[in-house]
């Protein structure tokens, strides 16, 4: 019984956690209005970049990110005290995924929310760090070749089921893919742009002064 209730405390609060907005916030914050309504209308990071205010997207990416950092480790804390070792781990994925859920689908804002990559690697670094690791290097490298950021996400999470298998056994694994599941269902309109070759590349797209 202790070991259901810790679970569902778990995904509970990595829900919670993952439902703050904080592109919203901090663009409210500093006076630039509600992102919702520039770029491509995106809470995250990449939109956020879209006002020519690089220090709030890093901010926003930090944050985004921590979210889930933060839902995982505390779980995986909790649950490890309460719940046994055994417990532990799984409290810390299902923490994860709702952080995922959170960020993607927030109950404060209609239930539309952000794409969910920095939430991700969030996640990804606490849960199994090597695999979260491996991600971000992935992410990079693909920003660095191509300047597009949601081919270097798609490409990153893709990834990483593969190398949650190998580092972190069947239950990242699992994690993994159904972060990538939702990942990939959250960038269509990105995916359909990238076969088409339109999709905007980083940097581009900022608000005009």
């Amino acid at each position: 019984m202790i070991a259901v209730l810790t679970a569902l405390a778990a995904a509970l609060l990595g829900y919670l956690l993952g439902s703050i907005p904080f592109g919203l916030v901090l663009t409210r914050l500093a006076g630039l209005g509600d992102i919702r309504q520039i770029g491509s209308g995106n809470i995250g990071a990449t939109n956020v970049l879209r006002t020519g205010n690089k220090a709030l997207a890093l901010a926003t990416l930090l944050l985004d990110s921590g979210k889930g950092a933060v839902a995982a480790l505390v779980a995986l804390d909790l649950a490890g005290r309460f719940a046994g070792p055994d417990a532990a781990l799984l409290a810390a994925v299902l923490a994860a995924g709702g952080a995922m859920l959170g960020h993607s689908f927030p109950v404060w804002l209609g239930f539309k929310g952000g794409k969910g990559v920095a939430t991700a690697l969030g996640v990804l670094l606490a849960v199994c760090w090597p695999v979260g690791l491996l991600a971000c290097v992935s992410w990079l490298a693909m920003a660095v070749l191509f300047r597009i950021s949601s081919l270097s996400a798609l490409t990153a999470i893709a990834l990483s089921p593969l190398t949650g298998w190998y580092f972190g056994g069947p239950l990242v694994a699992g994690l993994c893919l159904f972060i990538a599941v939702l990942v990939f269902i959250r960038h269509e309109a990105n995916i359909r742009r990238l076969l088409k070759g339109e999709e905007p590349k980083i940097g581009a797209g900022k608000k005009a002064a």
